[in-house]
């Protein structure tokens, strides 16, 4: 008995060991790394980039002081935020006080499990087959977070903040996921042509990213032409989904800067109404964490907007570099692809800040008509045309139908535009009406003073008011 204990307890480590020094284990320990270090770095140097930037466009110099060229502002932030003191409420809910930052962070690096960062930085066994529901339940944990910190807070303008953050982001949340299913059905077209996924399984789409970023890259046919199949085997950006789906871009990335609470759409930490919202009663690491989480949420819609419509990380020379099944060839298309991949999410973040420094913020009531009343009749309208269209050109081959829906879709944005700037108008004239009324009532009662020659002339003022 004794015996058949020792030699299962060998045989177990033995199988740990072998686990251990495996290339699984090691990729693991490569893409946790790597998605770990990467949300962390990424909050500091975009509010680096979001200094300079804002700067530059309000025609300022920035952060300058702190290392060369101000480079060092954020580390001295970082620090300065580690050394605060932790302050908590008095007469709070302390364990949802407490546990509410983890609560909004930690979604923010499990999303990134389902995004891979080249074809090696990624999780061991192929990507994840439900990925975007994985995604969409993910950001969805966000709202939890922020409803905790606003009640746990026990401060009337938290739970307030709390609870208008929760309304925009669930209300936003419906038409981003519609963005998706544009997508989706595009995959779905695409399934069973030769050289692209699924071709043994016609017409059955995917919602994994990594093989949505294949349906995108999978265009290009070997010519033996060494230069040619060198930079377009995997990088076909002729075929990327935005050029399809280009208002579903526009619209999913709308419903981000919601779903991040950014600016137009910050109204949860209005400054001049609720003080920082349902941050109000943190200080120290726990207010950096909610902070953290704003710029990590930027970072992976960043990402996910990649992925669906910009080709993921697809770029020239990767496949054929690490097709090549060479070490040395292998990891330069793997830093390839996570440079490729990096640059795709810090040019849209780059949008972020840009709309930050250029649109006003949106009035409650305008922020939620525009997700109800607007994105999410565009989205299933979205939906029904691109159906109806595959319907219709169903005698026509698929590059037939492709060009049709982006000739539709395109005008699509062009309409978007149209109507976007006559809602704002519209709405923005109805709230001003009774301030205009109050002051055009004002104006009738005021004596006005006779005119000589252009030139007002006096008035008798009554007895009283001589000085």
């Amino acid at each position: 008995m004794f015996a058949m204990i020792v030699a299962d307890s060998a045989q177990w480590w033995q199988q740990l060991w072998n686990g251990i020094i495996s290339w699984d284990f090691l990729q693991f320990v490569v893409a946790f790394l790597t998605v770990f270090g990467f949300v962390l770095t990424s909050a500091t140097i975009l509010v680096l980039a979001e200094r300079k930037v804002l700067a530059w466009m309000q025609d300022r110099q920035g952060p300058l002081h702190t290392g060369p060229w101000g480079l060092l502002q954020s580390v001295a932030d970082v620090g300065k935020l580690l050394l605060k003191e932790d302050i908590h409420v008095s007469h709070s809910d302390k364990l949802m006080f407490l546990l509410s930052p983890a609560v909004f962070m930690a979604p923010v690096i499990a999303t990134f499990a389902a995004l891979p960062f080249s074809p090696y930085i990624q999780l061991p066994g192929g990507a994840l087959t439900t990925g975007l529901v994985f995604l969409v339940a993910m950001s969805s944990i966000d709202v939890v977070g922020v409803i905790m910190a606003g009640w746990g807070s026990n401060n009337k303008y938290s739970l307030i903040g709390g609870l208008r953050s929760a309304a925009q982001m669930i209300s936003y949340e419906l038409p981003l996921v519609l963005a998706f299913v544009g997508v989706i059905m595009l995959t779905s077209v695409l399934a069973g042509q030769p050289g692209f996924p699924h071709h043994d399984t016609p017409g059955i789409g995917s919602i994994a990213p990594y093989e949505i970023m294949q349906f995108q890259n999978a265009a290009w046919r070997n010519t033996g032409i060494p230069v040619l199949d060198f930079i377009f085997q995997g990088f076909t950006p002729w075929t990327w989904f935005f050029l399809f789906q280009p208002l579903m871009l526009i619209i999913y990335y709308t419903c981000a800067l919601a779903e991040t609470n950014r600016a137009p759409f910050d109204l949860p930490e209005a400054e001049s109404e609720l003080v920082a919202g349902y941050m109000t009663e943190y200080s120290g690491m726990r207010w950096a964490m909610f902070f953290l989480g704003e710029y990590g949420n930027m970072t992976i819609a960043s990402a996910v907007a990649s992925y669906l419509f910009l080709g993921g990380f697809a770029g020239p020379g990767v496949s054929w570099l690490t097709a090549q099944h060479s070490l040395l060839w292998g990891f330069v298309g793997n830093i390839l692809a996570l440079g490729y991949f990096i640059f795709k999410i810090y040019a849209l973040c780059a949008v972020f800040i840009w709309v930050r420094g250029t649109l006003p913020r949106l009035r409650a009531d305008q922020l939620m008509q525009f997700a109800w009343l607007i994105l999410m009749p565009v989205t299933l309208g979205n939906i029904l045309v691109t159906g109806v269209l595959y319907f219709v050109t169903s005698g026509l081959p698929i590059w037939a139908y492709l060009i049709i829906l982006a000739v539709v879709n395109w005008a699509g944005v062009f309409g978007f535009i149209w109507l976007v700037g006559r809602v704002t108008t519209a709405t923005t004239r109805r709230a001003q009406a009774p301030a205009i009324r109050a002051q055009l009532r004002a104006k009738a009662a005021t004596p006005v003073p006779a005119l000589r020659d252009g030139v007002p002339s006096r008035v008798a003022l009554p007895a009283g008011n001589r000085d």
